[in-house]
C-alpha cells in the first residue's frame, strides 16, 4: 500500500465501523453526545453536589477536562485490541497491522469531533465569547492526537504479547483520568508539582492547554505543546517502524490464539 492507499483505509474503515457500532443501538449516533454528557453529569453531582466543589465555574471547569479526556481514554480502550480483535482479518489478509490501530484512533476521533462540537455549543450557551484565544484549539487537538496515537501502537502490541494488558490499559486509563487535573486544577498546586505534572503527564498539560484557551482565553505554552508533540511524533514512528517489522510476528500471535 502507498500512503494514499493507507489513508484510504483508514478512513473507510472507520467510518464503516461508525455505522456499524450505530446500528446496534436504538439510538444510534446520538450516543456519541449522550454517552459523554452522561459521563459529565455523574461527575458534576459527585464531585460538584455530593463534595461541593467550591469552584463557581466547576461545571465549565469539568466539561472542558472530561470531555477531551473522554478522547483519550476511548482511544485508549479501543485501540488496544485493534490488532488482537482482528483475527479473521488478519488470516485472508497481509493488512499492516498499525492501520488496525490507526483506524480504530480514527474512528474514536470522528466521535471526538461532535463531542467538541457539543463543547463549543455548551460554551457558546452559558455566554462564553467567543475569541481569538479559542484557535488555539487548532494547535491542541493534533497534539493530542499524536499522543493518543503513540499511547495506543504500543498499547496494542503488549496486548498481543499477553491479553492480560489489555486490562492494566483500562486501569492505566483510569489512573489517568484522575491524575490529570479533570476533577481538581493542577495551578492550585506549587510551582514545583505543577511543573512536574506538567512535565510528565502530557494529558494533564493538554486539558490545562484546552481550558487556558476556551475558559479563561489565555495563551498556551506553544514551546511546552512543540515539546510534547516532537516527543510522542518519535514515539509514534518507532511504534510504526516496530510494527512493520514484525509484522509475520504479530500475525502468529494473533492467529495462534
Amino acid at each position: 500500500m502507498n500512503l494514499r492507499e493507507e489513508i484510504h483505509f483508514i478512513d473507510l474503515t472507520a467510518r464503516m465501523a461508525l455505522r456499524a457500532d450505530a446500528a446496534d443501538f436504538v439510538l444510534g449516533y446520538l450516543w456519541w453526545i449522550l454517552e459523554p454528557l452522561l459521563f459529565v453529569a455523574i461527575f458534576y453531582f459527585v464531585f460538584g453536589v455530593i463534595l461541593d466543589s467550591p469552584r463557581a465555574d466547576f461545571l465549565s471547569f469539568l466539561v472542558i477536562g472530561k470531555l477531551p479526556f473522554q478522547w483519550f481514554s476511548g482511544g485508549m480502550n479501543t485501540c488496544a485490541t485493534a490488532i488482537t480483535g482482528s483475527q479473521p482479518l488478519i488470516a485472508y489478509s497481509p493488512i499492516p497491522k498499525s492501520l488496525l490501530v490507526l483506524s480504530r484512533l480514527q474512528q474514536t476521533t470522528y466521535k471526538q469531533l461532535a463531542v467538541f462540537a457539543l463543547m463549543g455549543v455548551y460554551l457558546i450557551g452559558i455566554g462564553e465569547p467567543v475569541t481569538l484565544s479559542w484557535l488555539w484549539v487548532l494547535a491542541i487537538a493534533p497534539v493530542q492526537y499524536i499522543v493518543i496515537a503513540a499511547f495506543s501502537l504500543f498499547g496494542a502490541v503488549m496486548v498481543c504479547v499477553a491479553q492480560d494488558f489489555a486490562k492494566l490499559i483500562q486501569l492505566f486509563t483510569l489512573g489517568m483520568m484522575f491524575s490529570s487535573g479533570i476533577f481538581w486544577d493542577v495551578r492550585a498546586l506549587d510551582p514545583t508539582m505543577q511543573w512536574m505534572i506538567f512535565t510528565f503527564n502530557p494529558v494533564a498539560f493538554l486539558l490545562d492547554a484546552y481550558r487556558q484557551a476556551l475558559l479563561y482565553h489565555n495563551a498556551i505554552d506553544l514551546m511546552q505543546l512543540a515539546q510534547t508533540a516532537a516527543v510522542f511524533a518519535g514515539f509514534c514512528a518507532v511504534g510504526l517502524a516496530w510494527i512493520r517489522r514484525h509484522e509475520t510476528w504479530l500475525a502468529l500471535r494473533v492467529l495462534s490464539r
